[in-house]
């Protein structure tokens, strides 16, 4: 395998993928509303944007949400094992980025700290599109949204665009030849045009155990998974519409393989990776949406378009390991949220508020180790505005605020330094702000940027949490946290031109009281406790373009570097120290060239991968030996081939060979390695 050694990336072209396959497609004039909440273009949005539609989902042969992302400058998508997948947004990742579906928020006050398991409970087939804003939301949309903010739309029966009775679905099926997995989907919509519709979706998915050349097959990466979904929109009036939705996933026997006696560890040159030590280390998640959301639109006033919604949200997950020892967590989720934007003098208002409430309980074998305390309940409630202000015809201003306020109590902590069970409660208010702007040089050309603050409130875990990190660091939480902020600096380009669209941004963002743990011996026993620790930052360059070589050729890249320290103590009351941030991504990208055939019936893409060796590493990264060797991830380059065939108007073919050469690579701070080589091939029929 060739060996790239830390800033010696020379393969790579300062591109990113298209978003969608079509190279016709100016991606850059897509409609995009997650970042301001309206309907706007990606060119003219005054943040850093990527969307990937369900096309590109289809025909990349994307197996998770996570992986959905794998083609976005900015983030690094780190497995802790096969079943779990974790997004490192800008150097954020878990609870530190902000998940949402429809724009209900999935972040519970239950998700615990670093890489973690829940963005791969949402089923990447059941979407219509996902737009990722990079950088802090919290101004629009609270809490956690640190590194940045996915919004994924589901998808509906379009009803609006239909006439008369309407009925049509598809199949789909994927069979992937290194795991001998399975993936497949029902789709059936239904409905009368201009008046209702009816969207089903059922996919049923057995994973197998991945094999590399290293280590052979990996048993008990494998795991079944079911999801359901459905939404139900009916037209209360011509302006006004109602949407019902549910969403369902059940995930059984997902193994935390590095912590098991499965993995013997990986050699690579001189990196090394210690052996799992846990005869069993067993996740299962099980997680229900349910909403009822109102829209409409009026001729004039601060309400010219409205939303508000209602939801419901019931998770439960639960993990049993070899100690033996078992928890369970049920959390209940109630949500209300409601905007509106209107023209008010110059600009454009954008308000509204949003409440949630989590009751949780929680079981374990022993009452020292609960997930979360358990009969707890987590409160917050906050209100937004934004105004949207075109000082000049190329000059364009972005003026956010919200307030804030958050409130916990809980009933069963357990408080090792008594031995036993307490109370406590806590509160939390903030006050975020946000300028951002554009400058238009031209129809095709913008500058942007701006200065956005980021907040993100103590949760439950944070406050009275027992959890194992790492490879076997006990964590418990802190009922005397301090909210985590930050403040964001970013100034970027974006230009659409005949025939090459290219993206540039760079970003500082500044780091206060983060929550960060820290070394405590109680009772001969050492932990890490949960603290805030002192001030750090990370920065970063992302680049991104296409290059429309001619009708039937294109290429398409990104990169993406980044660096940061962070300052904290290593024992609680010791000096304060500083330290390279954890896990930080290390020089990645990607270069794609795709050949379409005029007409688009055939295509045929190939696709590098890259990262360089990583071994600008913290003192934790260090110690996290049974995922980041000794002298740090070793960088990669990993070759692809996809392919497409429209064989008929209703019947799509695609083929793909991954990691060709079958190196045996990691994605850093990943718990396993990447696939070896592996033929996929998917067949979606519409009828």
């Amino acid at each position: 395998m060739l060996k790239i050694q830390s800033l010696n990336f020379r393969f790579v072209l300062p591109l990113v993928g298209l978003v969608h396959p079509v190279l016709a497609q100016d991606f850059l004039e897509a409609t995009v509303v997650t970042a301001s909440r309206v309907e706007q273009s990606q060119l003219e949005s005054p943040y850093s944007i990527s969307i990937i539609g369900k096309d590109e989902i289809v025909n990349e042969q994307l197996r998770t949400v996570p992986e959905a992302l794998r083609n976005t400058s900015g983030v690094l998508i780190q497995k802790t094992t096969h079943g779990h997948g974790s997004p490192f947004i800008r150097g954020f990742t878990g609870r530190q980025n902000l998940l949402l579906v429809d724009g209900v928020r999935l972040n519970n006050s239950t998700w615990r700290s670093g890489p973690i398991q829940y963005w791969n409970t949402l089923d990447v087939y059941s979407v219509d599109r996902m737009e990722l804003v990079k950088g802090p939301g919290s101004v629009m949309y609270g809490s956690d949204s640190l590194g940045g903010t996915l919004n994924l739309f589901s998808k509906g029966a379009e009803f609006r665009d239909q006439k008369g009775f309407f009925q049509d679905g598809s199949l789909f099926y994927r069979f992937d030849t290194n795991s001998q997995s399975h993936i497949g989907r029902m789709e059936q919509r239904i409905g009368e045009g201009g008046k209702w519709g009816l969207n089903l979706g059922i996919s049923v998915k057995s994973y197998g155990d991945i094999r590399d050349s290293y280590f052979g097959q990996m048993n008990r990466t494998g795991y079944p998974e079911q999801n359901v979904d459905l939404k139900f929109s009916y037209a209360l009036s011509e302006t006004t519409q109602m949407d019902l939705a549910y969403q369902y996933v059940n995930q059984d026997d997902v193994w935390r393989w590095h912590s098991t006696t499965n993995n013997k560890g990986w050699t690579h040159g001189d990196h090394v990776t210690q052996p799992g030590k846990l005869d069993y280390r067993i996740y299962d998640q099980e997680r229900s949406l349910t909403y009822a959301k109102f829209s409409g639109t009026n001729a004039e006033g601060m309400m010219e378009e409205w939303t508000s919604t209602f939801s419901y949200q019931k998770t439960q997950d639960s993990e049993k390991r070899s100690d033996p020892r078992w928890s369970v967590s049920d959390v209940q989720t109630l949500g209300m949220s409601f905007q509106a934007s209107g023209v008010v003098g110059p600009g454009r208002l954008i308000w509204g508020g949003d409440f949630y409430h989590d009751a949780v309980d929680t079981d374990a074998s022993d009452p020292s180790r609960r997930p979360v305390a358990d009969n707890s309940r987590y409160d917050s409630l906050g209100g937004f505005a934004q105004y949207n202000w075109d000082l000049t015809e190329t000059f364009h201003l972005d003026l956010g605020a919200r307030a804030s306020y958050f409130d916990a109590a809980w009933d069963n902590a357990y408080n090792r330094n008594i031995d036993a069970d307490e109370s406590g409660d806590g509160d939390w208010s903030d006050l975020s702000l946000s300028v951002r702007a554009t400058y238009d040089f031209s129809q095709d050309w913008v500058l942007f940027g701006g200065v956005s603050e980021g907040f993100r409130a103590p949760n439950l875990a944070d406050l009275t949490g027992s959890t194992v990190s790492r490879s076997s660091d006990e964590v418990i939480g802190s009922s005397d946290l301090d909210a985590e902020k930050t403040l964001s600096y970013e100034l970027g380009t974006k230009a659409d031109f005949r025939d090459v669209t290219v993206s540039l941004t760079s970003f500082y963002t500044q780091i206060r009281n983060p929550i960060t743990s820290a070394g405590e011996t109680i009772g001969g026993v050492d932990y890490l406790r949960l603290t805030n620790g002192e001030e750090g930052y990370i920065w970063g360059l992302e680049g991104d373009a296409a290059w429309r070589i001619s009708e039937q050729w294109g290429l398409f890249g990104n990169l993406t570097y980044q660096d940061g320290k962070q300052k904290s103590r290593e024992v609680i009351g010791g000096p304060v120290l500083e330290d390279t941030v954890s896990r930080l991504a290390p020089l990645f990208g990607s270069v794609r060239l795709r050949w379409t055939q005029t007409g688009g019936k055939y295509w045929i893409e190939g696709q590098i991968l890259g990262a360089a060796t990583q071994n600008n590493l913290s003192k934790k990264d260090l110690d996290d030996d049974q995922r980041i060797p000794t002298n740090g991830t070793p960088g990669y380059l990993v070759g692809s081939v996809r392919g497409g065939w429209q064989a008929r108007e209703n019947l799509l073919v695609t083929l793909g060979i991954e990691n060709f050469t079958d190196e045996d690579y990691r994605v850093h701070g990943s718990g396993l390695n990447e696939q070896g080589l592996n033929a996929l091939i998917g067949v979606k029929y519409d009828w």
